[in-house]
């Protein structure tokens, strides 16, 4: 278990990279797009800096983690010595059918199968494969090298030892694992994505505007971060992808999407990954804020 595969280097990937690697771990980070890697690889860079620059970790802390990491643009070579592999792939359900198929038959028989899906079925994506009893949900929250969270999802199938190892795991990684059903959405989604649905139909419905409604969750609520914001950072195609697939699960009118939600990401306007959400991103929105600072 010192060897994990981490499939995609995107937000989730590289930060779960990040994570197993500065505690010791050799990760091997996959994904199909090398400009993906070289990116998954800056980003952890910076974080460590980061790090190194509030005296959190060392340069030689900082230098151990990254020669931790390997990477690879096939999956074959990457999981070849595996003891786990954590998916971070796109919240797409085809894909992620396709990606455990694959890894089902290019892993060693006794690698335990990990999705970091933050809302798919897990029975769903274990009945893909051969090994259902070592097919887990391990979903980490964001930022991963940050929060202490991870939410372990059993599917119908997994077996005690799967869900015991995988626990005992993420507690060496310094998070706090907590088992959930496997239901759509789980728990954190469950519950944090209909407040931002919400949220957002409170916005379309002319309540109040965008700040408005942040501030006063923040100032009202006590949360760090208001919901809008919050799903510019996630992501709002993938705020929209949770929430259909609760909608689909559940049968439930109270999980469809918000019409806004959907026309945005029609438009292409995703939140920070597309430099516009409900927030404005873009690097003369940035100078244009720092202009201010000094007048």
């Amino acid at each position: 278990m010192k060897n994990v595969a981490v499939i995609g280097a995107g937000t989730m990937g590289n930060g779960i990279a990040h994570t197993f690697a500065q505690c010791g771990y050799k990760v091997q980070l996959i994904d199909i797009s090398q400009e993906s890697l070289n990116k998954g690889m800056a980003t952890i860079t910076r974080n460590l800096d980061r790090m190194v620059a509030k005296e959190k970790i060392t340069e030689a802390d900082k230098n151990a983690t990254l020669s931790n990491i390997t990477t690879y643009t096939t999956i074959k070579e990457g999981v070849e010595y595996a003891g786990l592999v954590v998916e971070a792939a796109t919240e797409n359900l085809d894909l992620k059918l396709k990606i455990f198929k694959d890894l089902d038959e290019l892993c060693p028989d006794d690698t335990i199968l990990a999705t970091n899906t933050s809302s798919i079925s897990i029975t769903q994506i274990a009945a893909v494969t051969s090994r259902p009893e070592m097919v887990i949900g391990m979903h980490f929250m964001n930022p991963v090298p940050i929060m202490k969270l991870v939410e372990i999802i059993r599917g119908y199938n997994t077996s005690d030892e799967v869900t015991n190892t995988i626990m005992e795991l993420s507690k060496k990684l310094h998070k706090i694992p907590t088992e959930v059903n496997d239901y759509p959405g789980f728990v954190a989604n469950r519950i944090l994505m209909p407040m931002i649905n919400e949220a957002i139909e409170t916005l379309y419905n002319g309540v109040a505007g965008v700040e408005e409604i942040d501030t006063v969750m923040k100032l009202g609520m006590a949360h760090p971060m208001g919901p809008l914001q919050l799903a510019d950072f996630i992501g709002l195609d993938v705020c929209l992808s949770i929430l259909n697939v609760m909608h689909d699960g559940f049968k439930n009118p109270k999980y469809a999407p918000c019409p806004l939600l959907v026309n945005m990401v029609m438009a292409g306007k995703l939140g920070v990954k597309s430099k516009e959400g409900f927030y404005d991103y873009s690097e003369s929105r940035k100078a244009e804020k720092v202009a201010k600072m000094f007048a």
